[in-house]
């Protein structure tokens, strides 16, 4: 059965986005089968994986939300090997539809308990908000992962952001975790990031990432031409850092299956 993990900060401009992209795309690199879900509305992790939200004709996230599709219909298969459940603007609408719906916040977990044992992994590219699509995906998950910027803002946005994750696990997924905190777009010649790193290890410990995601042009301009970085350029910084961080997750992920 696949592990769910939910990619989210309630702050946006994090990396979100980014890291479930290029993450997905390396552990497919790494021989994993992987499920990549857009639950923006913005639609960006569809658009950066290769897709044309204007010409494909499956149906998207809102349907699957909606039970007017199945998940396995959803999905469409992309060039880089990443499998993926797209969004567009519908999905904006989905959080008014569903607001009187008994059990919307299952909707999600039941519809992906269909395909789980397709997956060795699967990520929800959340949208940088608390509405019904992120607690869709938060109880839908196994585990969360924490994308951040290491700057002063970063860390009045991750108290808020664990806060919700307490509420969630005390009310609707009492099994959720913290998969990890990841740095991200981080500039080694700013002192600040260097003290908010600190602090980030000191208070998380093991839970923050050994792998630092750079601030690469690479990484900004792969989605513009609908790739991952790590097809884009796969000799860049920022390609070569989400690798590994790609065999630190599995490393991980190891460690905890022997110790289980």
């Amino acid at each position: 059965m696949a592990k769910i993990i939910s990619i989210t900060n309630q702050k946006g401009g994090v990396g979100k986005t980014t890291t479930s992209i290029n993450l997905a795309a390396s552990l497919v690199k790494r021989g994993q089968r992987i499920l990549l879900i857009d639950m923006d509305p913005q639609g960006n992790a569809s658009v950066g994986c290769g897709v044309d939200l204007d010409k494909t004709t499956t149906a998207t996230i809102y349907d699957l939300l909606l039970l007017e599709t199945t998940a396995k219909e959803a999905v469409i298969k992309t060039s880089s090997g990443i499998d993926v459940i797209t969004a567009n603007g519908d999905l904006a609408g989905a959080q008014v539809e569903l607001l009187n719906e008994i059990g919307r916040e299952l909707r999600l977990q039941k519809a992906l308990a269909s395909i789980g044992d397709e997956y060795d992994y699967i990520f929800i590219d959340c949208p940088p908000a608390l509405n019904v699509l992120t607690i869709n995906a938060l109880v839908a998950s196994n585990s969360v992962m924490i994308p951040m910027q290491c700057e002063y803002f970063a860390l009045e946005g991750l108290s808020a952001l664990i806060s919700t994750i307490r509420k969630i696990r005390e009310t609707l997924n009492p099994n959720l975790k913290i998969e990890g905190l990841l740095r991200t777009m981080f500039d080694s010649r700013n002192g600040l990031s260097k003290e908010v790193s600190k602090q980030l290890q000191t208070h998380f410990g093991d839970k923050v990432y050994n792998t630092i995601i750079p601030r690469n042009i690479r990484l900004a301009e792969a989605p513009s031409y609908g790739e991952p970085a790590i097809v884009y350029d796969p000799n860049s910084k920022g390609s070569k850092a989400y690798l590994a961080l790609a065999d630190e997750f599995l490393e991980l992920a190891e460690v905890k299956a022997k110790g289980s």
